[in-house]
């Protein structure tokens, strides 16, 4: 075995919420890809990586007997 190093699973950390944009970071001239709209989908991927995450590292289901 590697020193610092041991059999257990890789760390998987928990994703991290995009940041949402402030009030006046959007100039409100219509740009093709706003501040905000480019937030939604950074927010639409955390869920997706949130929910994927949370199958991955749901605890385990007690033994039977």
């Amino acid at each position: 075995m590697v020193a610092g190093k041991s059999d257990a699973t890789p760390h998987d950390p928990r994703p991290v919420p995009p940041e949402k944009p402030l009030p006046g970071d959007c100039c409100g001239d219509g740009c093709a890809m706003c501040v905000n709209d480019v937030y939604e989908q950074q927010l639409e991927d955390y869920e997706a990586a949130l929910a994927a995450w949370e199958a991955r590292n749901a605890p385990a289901p007690p033994s039977a007997g």
